[in-house]
């Protein structure tokens, strides 16, 4: 898998995930956004299109060497420096209340440890910093639930671990964070598709 992973599934995420309709939520969740920004899963970085004028910087952590070099045409017209910082969301080398916002838009379902790494967005924010998310994960419906734990076994092993079954709303509480804000729900398409589509975007505050 180490070809489909380093290098082709990087390309396939950039294709699947660069929607117009993603690109709709991708702008919500960056709005609000301001001062130093810590991004989790930059990805090949297309949130940088929806980067409020507030943000002064953004820090990317980002473990693809692939998915970075596919950001570079992006982030060499960006207005927004951008500086690629860590490697692993689980593990930040970064000081304690170091962002004024923390954002991870489809980043979170392939992190191992989620625990951790919600551990450290809490930890870098400054009281009463926010982190913005847009991820997709547990649905609410008990059939489309056994179907995303049955797909989960083969899910995570093509798409580089992505998890359909973390409940957002419940790992972020769990992690000392405040949702002050969320919708979640079904993206379009058919009903077929529900296992993959049901998405949590929204805020939560580290408490001052």
């Amino acid at each position: 898998m180490g070809l489909w992973n380093d290098r082709m599934l990087p390309r396939f995420v950039d294709r699947t995930s660069s929607s117009a309709e993603i690109g709709k939520l991708r702008a919500q969740a960056c709005v609000g956004l301001h001062g130093r920004v810590l991004e989790i899963g930059f990805g090949s970085g297309l949130n940088i299109d929806h980067y409020p004028a507030a943000v002064q910087s953004v820090s990317a952590v980002e473990p693809s060497d692939e998915a970075w070099d596919l950001s570079d045409t992006r982030r060499s017209r960006s207005r927004v420096p951008i500086e690629r910082t860590g490697l692993d969301g689980q593990r930040l080398d970064t000081p304690d209340g170091s962002y004024d916002r923390v954002l991870s838009t489809l980043t979170l379902c392939t992190i191992p440890d989620v625990r951790a790494a919600l551990a450290e967005v809490r930890r870098v924010l400054v009281p009463g910093g926010t982190f913005h998310f847009l991820e997709h994960g547990l649905a609410p419906d008990d059939g489309v639930v056994r179907w995303q734990r049955r797909l989960e076994p083969m899910q995570k092993r093509v798409f580089g671990g992505c998890h359909l079954t973390r409940d957002m709303t419940s790992l972020l509480g769990a992690a000392g964070l405040d949702v002050t804000a969320v919708r979640a729900e079904y993206l379009g398409g058919p009903r077929v598709s529900r296992p993959w589509t049901y998405g949590y975007l929204g805020r939560a505050t580290r408490p001052a």
